[in-house]
């Protein structure tokens, strides 16, 4: 049993809306009916989609109709699948169900891969003209999105190989991570009592140093004494991407995410460099920090010590309210669908042995709606990340509409609207915690929150860089060779300011992000310094800027994300963009220090 308290126990999604259970027998109907109606699929149209003339509109939208129509039915069990084991990762049943979901769609999708090969073969002019029809016009981008990865698709027999094994490869190591790191406990304090991963990171936030510290050291030791399987599935994750990135001929190992997130490289490169040119500003940061602290050294355990130690807990009933009033405050329309989320049970919150670290909205299928997953300990920080995921629960609801191929975002404007979510919360905080010494722990705690979303992020991000780049020359990497990767990217950050214990270099070791989605961290700075432009806009333009910022997330993936963001005004491709983000976080740290006197 979990030895934490939480106000949020009971706080369960309710996943009926997909299926009864884990037995219910809608699972395999839908995933026979889906087998059914791909074979004649591949029946009705194989052969003629490299053949297409611009004349051919009307037969390639019902295709693609259909297409969208069968990947969200075969996707729909897989997806239950990895919610009711995000929540409850020790049922060997729900382990059974992944599989078995996993299983049947790559046996389904073997018929579909023959689509996006036709289509990467037809000639330019007719594609051209067939995305550009009439008839076609929900689907161009996705269509047009399509044709870019051309240069990176290999024969339908190869696809078809990398897609099954993909199952026993990259899949099964993310699964034995997730099914790990939730099964760890970790010897907190004098008592060694056993906490698991969310439960012991909740004790870096604790006002006694000496706790922090306890916890700080049961994390290194839990990590160092799994980090012979942990490094394992770390090499080999990075050999599988190793491996993708030199078969489907990309240039880089995170060429294929710029791709994924369409962004050029030249732009991520102009972000991380704007972020490593301001790592100044997370110095100056922690030496107020310090001093606020009233500590001569500042340790990585320090880092996010509340200030002053008596901001106040916050309970789930109080966190729900705050949450909801700061999004009806922008926008009843947002506001009724956050409300929908809690009162419909689309939120697991509690937290309980097995369940899955760290917090996740899907967004599921759009013929349902969007799940949250969150593990909550009742303090402040904890309402930020509910923010957060209530953000991306309203982007993925408002998309839904633009259908199952086009709802989704890339990874850049995907956290455009948690983080926006994030600030529009910050706000409603100040103005209930309004004693000067609660403001600047209000600031603090959420320049923290910047820095990490930003700072740590890029940091993160040159990490994995090293990581793939030293696996691929060196080989096999032994544990402490990609802890000195990890301390060179930090110590980097933090230079004098904060000291990294010898126990922090094997906190890599328990981020998801480097396991199932890699090079996704990025993404994090490029929303956060986005949603700083975008609250400059909103101040500007007033209550006018939220029915365009509705529409934005309503667009969904419908179109590039530099297109969709120019019609407010914002400009990504420039590379002065990410300065003016950047120097409005010094401006948060100029106001903390105004604060501090």
């Amino acid at each position: 049993m979990s030895t934490t308290k939480s106000s949020a126990a009971g706080v369960a999604w309710d996943l009926r809306d997909l299926y009864s259970g884990v037995d219910d027998s809608r699972i395999s109907a839908d995933l026979e009916a889906a087998l059914a109606r791909a074979q004649a699929f591949e029946k009705g149209y194989r052969g003629k989609i490299a053949t297409l003339t611009q004349n051919d509109a009307e037969l390639l939208s019902n295709a693609v109709k259909e297409l969208e129509d069968l990947f969200e039915l075969m996707d729909k069990p897989a997806i239950y699948a990895a919610l009711v084991h995000s929540a409850c990762t020790d049922d060997p049943r729900h382990g059974a169900l992944l599989s078995r979901t996993r299983e049947e769609r790559t046996a389904i999708n073997k018929h579909l891969i023959f689509f996006d090969l036709e289509w990467i073969q037809l000639a330019d002019e007719p594609a051209r003209a067939l995305f550009n029809h009439p008839k076609l016009a929900k689907y161009r981008h996705y269509l047009e999105q399509k044709r870019v990865w051309k240069p990176h698709y290999l024969s339908e027999p190869e696809e078809k190989i990398l897609d099954e094994k993909a199952i026993t490869g990259k899949a099964a190591f993310g699964r034995l991570f997730e099914e790990t790191t939730a099964s760890m406990k970790f010897a907190f304090g004098p008592e060694k009592t056993p906490l698991s991963l969310q439960e012991i990171l909740a004790k870096l936030y604790d006002p006694d140093r000496g706790a922090r510290k306890a916890a700080a050291e049961g994390i290194s030791q839990g990590l160092e004494a799994n980090s012979r399987l942990l490094a394992f599935i770390f090499n080999n994750i990075v050999l599988d991407h190793q491996s993708d990135t030199q078969l489907r001929r990309f240039p880089t190992p995170m060429a294929s995410r710029n791709l994924s997130n369409e962004i050029n490289d030249a732009v991520v490169e102009a972000l991380m460099n704007a972020a490593q040119r301001h790592y100044g500003l997370v110095q100056r940061y922690y030496r107020l920090k310090g001093k606020l602290l009233d500590l001569d050294r500042l340790y990585d355990y320090d880092r996010y010590a509340p200030i002053p130690a008596d901001l106040p807990s916050c309970d789930w009933p109080l966190a729900r309210r705050i949450v909801q009033e700061s999004y009806e405050a922008f926008s009843p329309k947002a506001g009724a669908i956050v409300r929908e989320f809690f009162d419909q049970n689309w939120i697991d919150a509690e937290l309980r042995p097995g369940k899955r670290g760290g917090a996740f909205s899907s967004s599921v299928v759009p013929s349902v709606h969007p799940y949250i997953l969150l593990n909550f300990t009742d303090r402040i920080r904890d309402v930020m990340t509910l923010a957060h995921e209530l953000g991306h629960g309203v982007h993925q609801y408002l998309s839904r509409g633009q259908g199952y191929l086009q709802c989704d975002t890339p990874l850049t404007t995907a956290e455009m609207a948690s983080v926006f979510g994030e600030m529009l919360t910050f706000q409603r905080l100040l103005q209930i915690y309004t004693e000067p010494k609660q403001r600047l722990a209000m600031l603090c705690s959420k320049i923290e929150d910047a820095f990490a979303t930003v700072f740590r992020q890029v940091a993160m991000t040159r990490f994995e860089l090293d990581l793939h780049r030293a696996r691929k020359e060196q080989g096999e990497l032994s544990s402490e060779a990609i802890n000195k990767l990890w301390r060179g990217t930090n110590e980097a950050m933090f230079a004098d300011v904060v000291e990294l214990t010898p126990g922090y270099d094997w906190w890599w070791l328990y981020i998801g992000h480097f396991i199932r989605s890699p090079f996704y961290c990025y993404a994090y700075a490029f929303g956060e310094l986005l949603v700083l432009a975008l609250v400059q806009k909103y101040k500007q333009d007033g209550p006018a800027f939220v029915p365009k910022y509705l529409d934005l997330l309503a667009a969904g993936g419908s179109e590039a994300p530099h297109i969709l963001l120019g019609k407010l005004g914002v400009d990504v491709t420039d590379p002065a963009f990410w300065d003016m983000g950047l120097t409005l976080l010094g401006d948060m740290v100029a106001e903390a220090e105004a604060l501090a006197q």
